[in-house]
């Protein structure tokens, strides 16, 4: 592994600081897509939104029962159940 300047060591402290943070906003985004899309790019969201929660370690039992009913309104209750944790 290459040795990273001063720089780019701040930018990927922040990032990892902030990881939380931008997880919740790329959810946030994928919630609204989710009520615009619809066929094939609806699918593929959903694959996404399966990834994020998988990234911020999200219970695995609470993540199949969202894909089992793949309703954009549940993942609004868990952006909301997420924002109040932070």
């Amino acid at each position: 592994m290459a040795d990273h300047s001063p720089y780019q060591k701040k930018i990927i402290n922040r990032y990892y600081k902030n990881f939380d943070a931008i997880a919740f906003q790329r959810l946030s985004e994928l919630a609204t897509d989710l009520y615009l899309a619809d066929g094939k790019q609806k699918e593929r969201l959903w694959k996404r939104v399966e990834d994020a929660l998988r990234k911020i370690e999200f219970p695995d039992s609470r993540i199949a029962h969202l894909l089992e009913k793949r309703d954009p309104q549940l993942l609004v209750a868990i952006l909301k159940e997420l924002d109040q944790k932070a």
